[in-house]
């Protein structure tokens, strides 16, 4: 009896892992990046410790590291290119000055056409360093043609300011996040005391002179 009643409980203890891992990775396309390419299919090129720019009138827009990206381009049609040891991409404003940051442990850049997607996957964390906010969560998708960056309708996200912080499910912005909002946010909590003459944020990235007490 003794026996049988440890069997059951390990049993049920796996049971209830396995549906813990289920819920945890349930935000997640059913495709993942790892399932895009068949075994049967190999990269046309492989780059180490790549690293990309990208400029308009002589100012930088985006900068692009990855320690390994995978370029897939058997489909002329359906081009695209894996990291999959993750990868970060920096955003530069209209002045040039390095505003966003996006970090993923894998992440895939795909053109169908003329239409560009990019997707990160894995502890997704996006800093607008101007505007001190701070998103993080599992699945994130950017748009540029529509200047846009989102996430699954339920994926969890965590959005943090220097006024407070929000929790909840999806989440649309720019692709700067300058104005990022939840879907569907079930938990909030403001700062409060703050001084309406202090300074709210400095931009610690950017900003060269004294350092001042910066609220992120």
């Amino acid at each position: 009896m003794r026996l049988r009643s440890v069997e059951q409980i390990i049993s049920r203890l796996v049971a209830f892992v396995f549906a813990m891992a289920t819920i945890a990775v349930s935000c997640q396309p059913k495709l993942g990046e790892t399932q895009i390419a068949s075994p049967d299919t190999a990269p046309n090129q492989m780059l180490e410790e790549m690293s990309a720019i990208q400029s308009r009138n002589s100012l930088r827009q985006m900068r692009i590291e990855a320690p390994l990206m995978e370029i897939y381009s058997q489909d002329p049609d359906d081009m695209y290119e894996l990291f999959p040891n993750g990868f970060l991409v920096y955003g530069y404003n209209e002045e040039g000055l390095l505003e966003t940051e996006i970090v993923a442990k894998r992440a895939r850049h795909r053109t169908v056409k003329t239409q560009e997607t990019w997707e990160a996957f894995g502890d997704v964390v996006v800093r607008n360093f101007v505007e001190g906010t701070r998103i993080d969560t599992d699945t994130l998708y950017w748009d540029q043609e529509k200047e846009m960056i989102y996430t699954p309708k339920q994926c969890y996200v965590r959005l943090q300011s220097p006024d407070g912080a929000m929790q909840g499910f999806g989440l649309e912005s720019d692709e700067m996040a300058r104005n990022a909002y939840l879907l569907h946010p079930f938990d909030s909590f403001a700062y409060v005391g703050r001084d309406s003459t202090e300074a709210k944020y400095v931009d610690s990235v950017n900003f060269i002179g004294p350092h001042y007490k910066s609220y992120r």
